[in-house]
């Protein structure tokens, strides 16, 4: 992968970096950070704020703009729109629930299987973290002194996902029937909303 490639998959992921992070992140000198930063900066690509420090110069944030986004994929896109419609039109509203209801049945089924052996929250994270992953969500998980927090920096269906909410709905469905009832799953970010990422916490119920 090209040094400007990693540094737009970095800052997807972390949201916001400083040039100093993004060196010590790829191993390359800060000079150089601040090189591409700038150069995807006059692109549209990249847009920064300043931060006052405490001593010195004020410290400069980079962060994504809409057309740095829109540089990561959308895996289905307008196809899947077209369908969607299509959907709609021949059978309505319910023909399009119960279209969605299979998807989600089929990913459940995916899921469980892939977690078959896991008998632990943290290993049913780890192991939906990389199913996430492969598909191209960019997740990754933490724990809090709450619980854990589930992040996805990208959304590989988001064009089709602003037209039918219904997939997104569908999606924290499954996570809360795979973390299972002594968990619950709630989604406190969401990238079709206008955040850059979609976030769920999960702490156990009492």
């Amino acid at each position: 992968m090209k040094t400007v490639d990693k540094i737009l998959h970095t800052i997807k992921r972390e949201g916001v970096v400083t040039a100093k992070q993004l060196a010590d992140d790829l191993s390359i000198t800060t000079m150089g950070a601040r090189q591409h930063l700038q150069s995807l900066e006059e692109e549209g690509v990249l847009a920064f704020h300043d931060v006052k420090a405490k001593v010195g110069r004020p410290t400069r944030h980079w962060s994504l703009t809409q057309i740095g986004h829109d540089k990561f994929t959308d895996r289905h896109g307008e196809l899947t729109i077209q369908v969607i419609d299509a959907v709609e039109q021949l059978f309505g509203a319910e023909g399009l629930a119960k279209v969605t209801a299979e998807r989600e049945a089929k990913t459940l089924e995916a899921y469980q299987a892939a977690m078959q052996a896991c008998d632990s929250i943290e290993s049913k994270l780890v192991t939906l973290v990389e199913l996430r992953e492969s598909e191209g969500y960019m997740a990754e998980f933490e724990a809090t002194p709450e619980g854990y927090m589930l992040y996805e920096n990208h959304c590989p269906i988001c064009k089709a996902a602003r037209k039918c909410r219904n997939l997104c709905d569908s999606e924290l469905t499954i996570f809360q029937t795979l973390l299972g009832e002594d968990y619950d799953v709630t989604r406190t970010e969401h990238i079709i909303d206008g955040q850059r990422r979609c976030a769920y916490k999960i702490i156990a119920r009492r």
